[in-house]
């Protein structure tokens, strides 16, 4: 009678007294030499590990968070907008009972609007409300494609608040800023 070796499974050998064969040693007897793991599991949860590679340090983000590398463009954005605002508030003091907003894109309040032959509006106003302030918003997206860089956005930012502040206070643009239309 020849003796096999059974495979192990969950620490038993499959079972050889039900083939007829001899189950006469234990696991250990039946189980090859298995290069015993020295390195314990990960504890769930956690994610990889992270290694010095060739001695240069551990890994970090690539610029500080006071970098402007670090902030995102609606982070940028929302900032000239608000340079914009604190310019105008210099001059026009009722400008710090209005709210400055910043949305993506101009939204269609329903199936069959469209916009005028203008085309798409860089922003637009809210008047007051029963216990709302009035609202200038600032539409990102289509500023953002109009421009190449960050000085040409300023400018069509601060144009964009200019106008939209005009139209709340009523006046001219030129009014609200005297250099209005300049460059």
């Amino acid at each position: 009678m020849v003796n096999r070796r059974h495979a192990v499974r969950g620490g038993r050998t499959s079972s050889a007294r039900q083939r007829g064969g001899r189950a006469s040693g234990t696991v250990e007897d039946y189980a090859s030499p298995v290069m015993d793991n020295p390195v314990p599991p990960r504890a769930p949860g956690r994610g990889p590990r992270r290694r010095d590679r060739h001695g240069r340090g551990m890994r970090g983000p690539i610029a500080p968070p006071q970098v402007p590398l670090a902030s995102s463009r609606a982070e940028a954005f929302a900032d000239l907008v608000q340079d914009s605002v604190e310019r105008l508030e210099r001059r026009w003091p009722q400008l710090a009972d209005i709210d400055f907003l910043v949305l993506e894109v101009p939204r269609l309040d329903g199936p069959g609007h469209s916009w005028s032959d203008e085309g798409v509006p860089l922003g637009g106003t809210i008047p007051a409300r029963e216990g709302r302030p009035a609202r200038v918003v600032v539409y990102r997206r289509p500023v953002e494609i109009r421009t190449k860089g960050r000085d040409e956005r300023a400018a069509l930012v601060h144009e964009v608040v200019v106008e939209q502040v005009a139209e709340l206070l009523g006046l001219t643009p030129e009014t609200v800023d005297p250099r209005y239309g300049e460059d």
